[in-house]
């Protein structure tokens, strides 16, 4: 098996405030407000990943909850594992990683963010125990 043929694996992290409202970042590579999260180490589980990459990214210390999505970006071959979490110590801030840091509303999200990126969102609420399985080229869901 060639390096062409492996994925590579993400994790983000759906944290809600007492308010229902979603902590996003604002990338500072891209400029695009997407969920915190990033990339699995190797050596890490997957709930550690979630853990270390919302504070690397916020600088808040989050708890996972559950598993609420799992989506493919078919053009990249990354596989993104979505959970819900709990906010814990820490105040959101800019970090290295993002611009901006805030929490949305689901309408924000619905207008403010590409559609592979606000579903991620939208699929843990209502808090729900199904786990969502989707496709996508970066921008679009793919059906």
């Amino acid at each position: 098996m060639t390096t062409n043929n492996r994925h590579s694996v993400s994790v983000a992290a759906v944290v809600l405030d007492a308010d229902q409202r979603v902590l996003v970042i604002q990338r500072r590579d891209t400029g695009a407000w997407q969920l915190p999260g990033g990339v699995l180490e190797l050596d890490e589980s997957i709930e550690r990943g979630v853990i270390r990459e919302v504070h690397e990214e916020t600088g808040l210390q989050v708890q996972p909850i559950r598993l609420t999505g799992v989506y493919k970006n078919m053009n990249l071959g990354v596989v993104a594992l979505v959970f819900l979490a709990r906010p814990g110590e820490g105040d959101p801030h800019p970090t290295d990683e993002a611009t901006q840091v805030a929490w949305w509303t689901a309408e924000q999200v619905r207008k403010g963010m590409a559609e592979a990126f606000a579903v991620r969102i939208l699929d843990a609420l209502p808090d729900s125990n199904d786990v969502a399985i989707r496709h996508h080229d970066g921008v679009n869901l793919l059906h």
